[in-house]
């Protein structure tokens, strides 16, 4: 439970004592008072996630509950056939490559996995990939491409792994070489935030024609934490930094980094894993359809042209004036 949600599940424990209370004495009649309380319930959970603040879409964005790139394999694709390494050094499970189908699409998936368990932790290491997770993305882009496949790719790390082995095997330069190649790629690629997106970590396989968020996604250079740390010296004004980064789904749809806002079910995507997967399935079938009928110099062309005009703006005030024209 997060702390926003603390009146929420209040009045979902006062609606369940008093379900309890009717069936232990059913002379009592109190199906009026759970029904009004139950309009109540619906009406509080409207009005708190319409109006989240930054910070607290972040932490809907970790929510351990939240599906994973692995959940959504389950309820979207069938068919999965797992692929494994880089054929370099090893097989990082910090992200997980195989072809699947949609529908009638046969499409490759490359997705980001954290795990819910310390073990599982342990395994995908938190969903932050070494330099071979990042090898092993593109190897498989490369197959992808040979055979003509569609690529899709979930994001959802706080970054790439930092540490002094993945740096000596050359993390910056397995990201950097991603960004390069996937530019050129002669196939659709679609990318989806479905939880945290952070810094390299995530474009090292976010660079797409078409880019997806879920609804209450997060997509930043840098943590919340790791910004307040570095303009104030304290990881505890994360939520201010939150506000400052414009982070959000909806902020990022704005300034025209995201092309579509994906729809979760009233209190996230982890209260409703099937209703938040058929809204994501509806969007890349949606998007899978347009990109099928383009050819693959126009594939390459768009997404250059998409990646670099971001940034673009204008100063008036200080202020940046760079909105979506609606």
């Amino acid at each position: 439970m997060l702390d926003f949600e603390k009146p929420i599940y209040d009045l979902q424990e006062k609606i369940s004592e008093l379900r309890k209370s009717s069936v232990d004495h059913p002379d009592i009649k109190i199906n009026k008072e759970i029904s009004e309380l139950e309009k109540k319930l619906d009406k509080l959970k409207q009005n708190i996630f319409k109006n989240l603040t930054p910070w607290q879409e972040v932490q809907l964005a970790r929510h351990p509950q939240r599906p994973y790139f692995l959940d959504y394999v389950k309820l979207i694709f069938t068919d999965f056939i797992e692929l494994h390494g880089d054929r370099a050094f090893k097989d990082d499970r910090a992200v997980i490559t195989g072809f699947a189908s949609l529908d009638k699409f046969n499409v490759m998936l490359i997705g980001q996995q954290k795990g819910r368990t310390i073990e599982d932790n342990i395994i995908y290491n938190f969903g932050m990939m070494h330099p071979e997770g990042y090898r092993k993305a593109l190897r498989l882009m490369k197959l992808a491409e040979k055979f003509n496949k569609p690529i899709i790719t979930f994001i959802d790390t706080q970054g790439a792994y930092p540490g002094m082995d993945a740096e000596e095997r050359g993390q910056a330069e397995a990201i950097a070489k991603n960004l390069l190649e996937m530019s050129l790629l002669r196939v659709p690629i679609i990318s989806v935030v479905i939880g945290e997106g952070g810094s390299g970590g995530a474009l090292g396989i976010g660079v797409t024609n078409i880019i997806l968020m879920m609804e209450n996604s997060v997509y930043s250079v840098i943590t919340p934490e790791g910004c307040a740390s570095i303009l104030w010296h304290d990881a505890t004004k994360a939520d201010q930094a939150s506000s400052a980064l414009k982070i959000t789904a909806r902020d990022l749809y704005s300034f025209g980094i995201i092309d579509k806002i994906v729809p979760e079910p009233v209190g996230g995507a982890h209260t409703d894993y099937q209703t938040a997967a058929d809204n994501l399935k509806k969007e890349l079938l949606a998007s899978l359809k347009k990109l099928s009928k383009v050819r693959p110099e126009e594939l390459q062309n768009s997404r250059y042209k998409k990646f670099r005009k971001l940034g673009e703006f204008k100063l008036k005030d200080r202020i940046f004036s760079s909105k979506r024209k609606k």
